[in-house]
C-alpha cells in the first residue's frame, strides 16, 4: 500500500509541476502580448469599394504583427467596410472591372448589405476575439430620411453586436460628385436625424467631412467649416470623431488649421467632438518638418483628451504596410509626453468605445 500510495504521490507532484509549469508561461506569454500592445485602430476598413476586403480572422493575425515576434500588437480596432459600391457600367469600362472609385465615371451607390457582412463576420469569432473589435454600422445614406430607421433595423437585427456609426461622408473631394441620388449635405434634417438618434442611442460616430473644397482661391475661407461646427454644435449630447481633422487627398490644411481646431478644443460648446489623425495623407502634413512637428505635438500635448489614433488603410493584409501610418508618426510620438502618447494611441480609443459598448448595449435591452 505504501509503495503504491508513493507512486500516486509521484504521479500528482509530477502533475503539478506541469500545471504550474504551464501556468507560468501561459502567465509569460499574456504579460509579453500585453507589452506588445502599442496601439488602438480607431479607423479602418475591413473591405474597399467592391467589397472586397480581408478575412476578419486574417485581419485579426495582422493586428497581432504575425510573422514579426519583435514588432507592436495593435490590440483593438474598429470594424467596417465602405459603405459605397462602385458600379461596374460596361458602358463606361467595357471589360475593365474598376476596383477604384477614380478608376471610372461610372456612380457609386450606398451599399447596405455591408452591415450584415460585417456583423456576421463578428459573430463568427470566439468572445476573445470579438473583445478585440468594434463594430460600426456604415451602409445607411445620409440624405434619407429614413436613414436612421436602417440603423435602429441593424441593431434590432444583430444586438450585441455594433457600437457606432461610420466612417460615413458627406463632404468628400471626388466622392461626394460620383454618389448617384442626392447630394448629403450638413444642413440635412436627415443627418440631423441621424445624428440625434446616435446621441439616444450612444453610438459613437466617426463623420468623413472635408473642411474645404479641392483647390480653393487663396484667402478664401474654408468652404464648409462653418456649417459643419453649426452641426457639430447642434449635437452636443452625441459623441462625434471628426475623420482626418477635416483634411483630405487634396484638401490640404487650410490656413491656420490648427488655430482653428485649437479653437474649437478650447470652446465648451465642442467638448462633445474628438478628432482622428489617420491616414498616411493626414500623417504627411502634421510631421512634414520640425516646425510641423512642434505644431502638432504642442496641439496635441495640451488636448490629449481630444486626439485618437488610426491607420485608415484599407483591407490591410500585411502588417508592415499596416503599420505604416503609425510608423509615419515617429516624430510625433516623440514630441508627444508620455501620459498623451498613451491616450492618443490606445487610452481614448478604450474610453470612448468602452462607453458606447455599455450604452448601445443598454438601448437594444430597452427596445428588444
Amino acid at each position: 500500500m505504501l509503495r503504491i500510495f508513493s507512486r500516486s504521490k509521484c504521479k500528482l507532484f509530477a502533475l503539478l509541476v506541469t500545471f504550474i509549469f504551464c501556468t507560468a508561461r501561459l502567465v509569460a506569454s499574456n504579460a509579453s502580448a500585453a507589452e506588445r500592445v502599442e496601439l488602438y485602430d480607431s479607423h479602418v476598413h475591413l473591405t474597399n469599394y467592391i467589397q472586397e476586403g480581408t478575412d476578419v480572422k486574417k485581419f485579426l493575425d495582422v493586428m497581432a504583427n504575425a510573422g514579426n515576434p519583435d514588432g507592436p500588437w495593435v490590440g483593438r480596432a474598429v470594424l467596417f467596410g465602405i459603405p459605397l459600391q462602385q458600379q461596374w457600367s460596361y458602358r463606361d469600362s467595357g471589360k475593365d472591372a474598376p476596383t477604384y472609385y477614380l478608376q471610372t465615371d461610372a456612380p457609386l451607390y450606398y451599399y447596405s448589405f455591408t452591415d450584415a457582412f460585417i456583423a456576421m463576420a463578428y459573430r463568427s469569432l470566439t468572445k476573445e476575439q470579438q473583445a478585440r473589435l468594434d463594430p460600426m454600422i456604415t451602409g445607411f445614406n445620409p440624405t434619407d430620411m429614413y436613414g436612421v430607421d436602417h440603423i435602429k433595423r441593424v441593431l434590432k437585427t444583430f444586438p450585441g453586436v455594433f457600437s457606432g456609426i461610420g466612417e460615413f461622408t458627406i463632404h468628400k473631394e471626388f466622392v461626394s460628385s460620383k454618389i448617384a441620388g442626392e447630394v448629403a449635405s450638413l444642413t440635412d434634417p436627415a443627418l440631423d436625424r441621424i445624428l440625434d438618434f446616435a446621441g439616444e442611442s450612444g453610438l459613437l460616430v466617426l463623420i468623413h467631412n472635408d473642411m474645404d473644397s479641392p483647390f480653393p482661391k487663396p484667402g478664401q475661407k474654408p468652404t464648409y467649416l462653418e456649417q459643419m461646427k453649426d452641426l457639430l454644435r447642434r449635437h452636443s449630447g452625441t459623441k462625434i470623431i471628426w475623420a482626418h481633422m477635416g483634411m483630405g487627398r487634396v484638401v490640404r490644411p487650410v490656413e491656420h488649421h490648427a488655430a482653428i481646431l485649437e479653437e474649437m478644443l478650447k470652446d465648451s460648446r465642442y467638448d462633445h467632438v474628438y478628432f482622428d489623425i489617420s491616414w498616411d495623407e493626414v500623417s504627411k502634413y502634421l510631421v512634414s518638418g520640425p516646425e510641423a512637428v512642434a505644431r502638432s505635438s504642442r496641439l496635441i500635448n495640451h488636448y490629449s483628451d481630444r486626439f485618437l489614433f488610426g491607420t485608415d488603410e484599407v483591407a490591410p493584409t500585411d502588417p508592415v504596410k499596416y503599420l505604416k501610418v503609425y510608423r509615419n508618426y515617429e516624430p510625433l510620438w516623440k514630441q508627444l509626453t508620455p501620459e498623451a502618447s498613451l491616450k492618443v494611441r490606445k487610452g481614448n480609443y478604450e474610453r470612448l468605445f468602452d462607453e458606447a459598448r455599455k450604452k448601445v448595449r443598454a438601448w437594444e435591452k430597452a427596445h428588444s
